[in-house]
């Protein structure tokens, strides 16, 4: 998967098309990761100890690594990531301005 966790994205599809930002958590196995602060959903919890009230929280949910692209830090333009193989290491780098990412 070629976005982890720390990196800026865009959204480029959904409710939240066109916002930006921070990756809090990848998860390789499902393609998917978790936007800080988008893609959020209202849960409803019950109240756990006597006289406390159930509440409604917002939560980040996770969405598919195909809707949403990497925000180069040396452009800041949305871009696709490519890897380069230089001596015996795996580097990502932007498909715009041919910049390493970290």
């Amino acid at each position: 998967m070629k976005i982890k966790k720390g990196d800026t994205v865009l959204i480029i599809k959904g409710k939240d098309r066109g916002r930006t930002g921070k990756v809090i958590k990848a998860l390789p196995k499902e393609n998917r990761v978790i936007v800080e602060g988008l893609n959020l959903v209202r849960k409803h919890i019950k109240p756990r100890t006597q006289g406390e009230k159930g509440k409604i929280v917002e939560i980040p949910r996770s969405i598919a690594v195909a809707n949403v692209k990497l925000i180069c830090p040396h452009c800041r333009k949305a871009t696709r990531v490519g890897y380069k193989f230089e001596d015996q290491d795996k580097y990502r780098y932007c498909k715009k301005c041919q910049g390493l990412i970290k």
